[in-house]
């Protein structure tokens, strides 16, 4: 049930009988306080303009239109020209128990698309670091909602496994092995790596190797691309265990690195040349782009191959949204890159809709993020201003939070302790990535996602053991509560409408990829739940029927809250 869209349609078909046109935009608000009823209409003022009524005037005419009797008890018109919308706590009640008979929370499904996102895209024989923390865990929570919708749903991790930098690799390699085999393990290969290139950049006869193995590892040779796949395989077999332990879904069948473009670039280049969009420009390949203009007004030149016949990531990146267009047949494609990704993709893209590879029926969007942190304001690193690693970062958080469980219950045994303290770490790092705003930067501070105060994991995960709690302790399974619902507090009809706007929140999450809403939707229920807790006793409620509507009412909130924290990945336990 999507509340917002129901009331939206009618408040829609009343503005246009009032003469509005039929464009116009309905404007339903949730309402941020009780005196203003449940749902505000806030087109009225911009619409009388057009119209040149007095705002009050049209308000007036539209609740005369309106069609609200099955599901509103009470409409007020407060001036200038606001409309205000009050739930009947009888229908509320129908639409509770509806949701409690359902497995989807009463949640339809959509038309389905295909969809592709884009998201960690870690770089092949470099180890996961704190800058792959936002793209991983936002983009997963992405996809599961998008699942949960009843979407196809394409996963592509697209990693850095191409270019310059395997060639310095394999001819490192190559000559510290000096024919004997030794155990290549990603902690060492970046160690390889910098080694290599400080080879590369001194010695003249490596860094020649080093290319010569670059345009081998490109044309197909075996031993080159034995190596190159040892240096990937090693690398993603790390990742895995770090997906595993976040509890995201990414899996190895998902890797679609920039290697699998690699085939279709010449041709790429050669059609933009054909078509008048690329041209040569001091020896490189150029596309000018009239919409990017440099500080002299000039339009800016985007290479796409430089003299020396290689390629660049503004390359890769228009293949590769042909190829998801063409080959995976994609309706929607999103990507969770970080913010100073933007001009580049946007250029890139750009090339792309001139070219005709993607239709603009296919929506390309950048679902950009900004970066994490320290207390100090400054990007988040160790105190030697190293970038920390994602797997340091995963352990401290575990250290952490097995001293918090421990201090708040020593006598726990070792085995629940291990557990409860790895569902603690991941989802308290988890969900102080998905409760900010994606946008912006944010402070990464141990104390507060650590907490069991505030809008933080332990808390909700703390307030769902207490509603398995309270439903243990009724001794009664979910089947036993038969009778209806009553709503008859405020705390209780407040409650009900906040569990109903369920689905209105996790289309906004699917729609704009901003699991922050549902966070914040969360932690509002559990603060709700909490209100309700005090003020309506539920195990010692005074009658029967009472106690079973609050049960049910109980029951809905933890399978709310349950559901809303599996789609952002994060684990709950039935006690604490």
């Amino acid at each position: 049930m999507n509340i917002h869209k129901l009331i939206s349609e009618r408040i829609h078909k009343a503005l246009i009988a009032s003469g509005a046109s039929l464009d116009c935009e309905a404007q339903v608000r949730q309402s941020s306080k009780p005196q203003f009823g449940d749902y505000q209409v806030n087109a009225i003022m911009a619409i009388s303009k057009q119209l040149n009524l007095p705002p009050r005037k049209l308000a007036e005419i539209v609740v005369s239109l309106l069609k609200l009797d099955d599901i509103a008890h009470k409409i007020e018109i407060v001036d200038p020209g606001f409309i205000n919308i009050f739930l009947k706590p009888s229908w509320l009640a129908n639409q509770l128990v509806l949701a409690l008979s359902s497995p989807r929370l009463g949640i339809e499904s959509v038309t389905p698309q295909t969809i592709v996102v884009d998201y960690s895209a870690p770089n092949i024989a470099k180890e996961m670091h704190v800058g792959h923390v936002r793209s991983t865990i936002i983009g997963d929570a992405s996809v599961r909602t998008l699942l949960f919708f009843g979407h196809n749903v394409i996963r592509a991790n697209h990693v850095g496994d191409w270019g310059t930098q395997f060639g310095m690799l394999i001819a490192f390699l190559e000559k510290i092995q000096d024919n004997n085999e030794i155990k290549i393990e990603l902690s060492n290969l970046e160690n390889f790596y910098r080694d290599a290139k400080k080879y590369y950049d001194e010695d003249p006869e490596f860094s020649e190797r080093a290319r010569d193995y670059v345009v081998k590892l490109q044309n197909g040779d075996e031993y080159c691309r034995y190596m190159w796949k040892k240096l990937v395989d090693i690398t993603m077999t790390q990742n895995q265990k770090i997906y595993d332990r976040l509890n995201v879904t990414l899996t190895s069948a998902d890797v679609m690195g920039e290697s699998l473009y690699n085939e279709m670039l010449p041709g790429i280049v050669s059609d933009l040349k054909a078509k008048g969009l690329a041209v040569e420009s001091e020896g490189a390949i150029v596309v000018f782009l009239d919409e990017f203009k440099k500080k002299e007004g000039k339009p800016i030149g985007v290479i796409i191959q430089k003299k020396d016949g290689a390629f660049l990531y503004t390359t890769t990146d228009i293949a590769c949204a042909k190829y998801r267009y063409e080959t995976l047949k994609a309706d929607r494609i999103i990507y969770y890159i970080d913010s100073r990704q933007h001009q580049h993709l946007m250029q890139a893209w750009a090339i792309v809709r001139k070219a005709a590879y993607v239709p603009v029926s296919v929506s390309l969007e950048h679902h950009m993020f900004g970066m994490i942190l320290g207390k100090d304001g400054k990007p988040f690193k160790t105190r030697s201003g190293n970038t920390i690693k994602l797997n340091e970062l995963l352990n401290e958080a575990l250290e952490r939070a097995r001293r918090l469980v421990s201090n708040k219950n020593p006598k726990m045994d070792t085995k629940t302790l291990e557990r409860l303290s790895q569902v603690i770490s991941i989802g308290a790092i988890k969900y102080a990535v998905l409760s900010k705003n994606r946008i912006t930067d944010y402070i990464f501070d141990w104390d507060n996602m650590l907490s069991f105060e505030g809008n933080t994991a332990p808390y909700m995960q703390y307030a769902y053991t207490r509603i398995s709690s309270i439903l243990k302790r009724s001794n009664q399974n979910r089947y036993q509560f038969t009778n209806d619902i009553f709503l008859e507090k405020e705390q209780e009809i407040r409650l009900a409408v906040r569990l109903l706007q369920l689905e209105e929140i996790i289309t906004i999450v699917a729609r704009d990829g901003t699991p922050h809403v549902l966070c914040a939707y969360l932690y509002d229920l559990a603060v709700l739940f909490s209100t309700f807790y005090e003020h309506c006793s539920i195990l010692n409620a005074e009658n029967v029927i009472l106690r079973q509507s609050r049960l049910k009412l109980t029951l809905l909130t933890g399978r709310t809250l349950k559901f809303g924290l599996d789609l952002l990945g994060i684990e709950t336990v039935e006690k604490m």
